[in-house]
């Protein structure tokens, strides 16, 4: 079940289809774009301003934003409509011509350490072979310019960041390894990303930063939030241990 919308005053078509009986997900675009990113975040916005009866929460990605909520509490709301995707559906309709206010998400500048190749990066050779760099060349290409946070996602904390020089350009592992250690910093395709916890991961290792990306006991578990803006800065090994013992 699909429904075109008009969104905002851009007139770029968006598309909502049912998820599940409890979701729906409306979908802005195909690309990985900056200019999306702002457009989901405004719609988010005004959404979380504006929620409808029955709304839980909302979970943005790269292209889409799924909205969340209780069937029951919908089909018992006063909203048009003779069932839930209709129901939500015309609220998400109403929200799309609401007129588009400058994001108020406040994006943090953050540098991350990051101590490349070695036991740290084990895939830094593999990345650089598949792009006929030098691994001091692609340290360098990683550490230049600036990434941006698209969506939390995976496991709590991790961050997939959009923007990365396509020069790195790395396919996934063919074979995930069982375990990627916290810390890990991973290329995916033209993404980049850092694993706040050892899990399980396809992405090519290259560094790992000390920092905690990760952290229940912070007011604000997550170091990194869509949005964000991140820069990577190389490290030494004594600098990385050096972080370790704060």
């Amino acid at each position: 079940m699909n429904e075109q919308l008009g969104c905002f005053e851009t007139g770029i078509p968006i598309e909502i289809y049912g998820l599940s009986e409890k979701s729906v997900t409306i979908t802005f675009g195909m690309a990985i774009d900056n200019d999306l990113l702002l457009l989901i975040t405004d719609f988010n916005q005004l959404l979380l301003q504006n929620p409808f009866s029955g709304f839980i929460t909302t979970v943005p990605a790269y292209t889409t934003l799924t909205v969340f909520f209780d069937p029951l509490s919908v089909m018992l709301s006063d909203l048009p409509g003779e069932v839930c995707f209709e129901k939500v559906s015309a609220h998400l309709n109403k929200i799309a011509q609401i007129k588009r206010e400058k994001s108020k998400v406040i994006a943090d500048n953050l540098v991350i350490p990051v101590c490349y190749g070695g036991n740290f990066g084990p895939d830094l050779s593999i990345v650089a072979r598949t792009n006929n760099l030098s691994e001091t060349e692609v340290i360098d290409i990683h550490t230049d310019g600036e990434c941006v946070v698209f969506m939390i996602g995976f496991v709590p904390g991790f961050a997939y960041m959009g923007g990365m020089d396509t020069r790195l350009s790395t396919p996934r592992k063919e074979v995930p390894n069982a375990k990627t250690p916290a810390g890990s910093v991973g290329i995916a395709g033209n993404q980049t990303g850092i694993y706040p916890m050892e899990t399980p991961g396809g992405w090519q290792i290259i560094g790992k930063t000390p920092l905690k990306i990760f952290d229940v006991n912070r007011s604000q578990p997550s170091l990194l939030k869509g949005g964000d803006l991140v820069t990577f800065k190389s490290i030494g090994i004594d600098e990385f241990n050096a972080y370790a013992e704060i």
